[in-house]
């Protein structure tokens, strides 16, 4: 993986780095595109990046790319949008987010426990 840039023109140029990490136009436009062609599926995709053309990704879309390039260690999409919105972001490794659903699962197992033996006990009597 090569180094990130720091600065991008608009996130469109953050995701064409994004896709280039993962492989180029043809093989995430056929991710996003499957029914096109390879060739169709790429001139697609760079239309849709493409600051000049009424073309753009949907909203999942750019989502599927943020998650594909995490997943290949590119995080210039994500970087950029947070960049721009004021915020400073961390990726979370794949052990760290393991990490974080076993606390979850751990938490929510012991707050069903609670619950099964509070159904378990026999309702308040009540005085008239």
């Amino acid at each position: 993986m090569s180094q990130e840039r720091l600065f991008y023109d608009g996130i469109n140029d953050a995701l064409r780095s994004v896709i280039q990490a993962l492989g180029g136009n043809k093989v995430i436009g056929c991710k996003l595109w499957p029914e096109k062609s390879p060739d169709a599926a790429a001139r697609c995709l760079a239309d849709c990046l493409n600051d000049h053309k009424p073309e753009k990704l949907a909203p999942d879309q750019v989502l599927l790319l943020l998650r594909l390039g995490h997943q290949a260690g590119c995080h210039a999409g994500m970087a950029y949008l947070a960049q721009e919105a004021g915020y400073e972001i961390t990726p979370i490794t794949p052990a760290e987010e393991r990490d974080r659903l076993a606390d979850a699962l751990l938490e929510a197992s012991r707050v069903l426990q609670r619950a099964i033996r509070a159904a378990d006990q026999p309702p308040p009597r009540r005085v008239a």
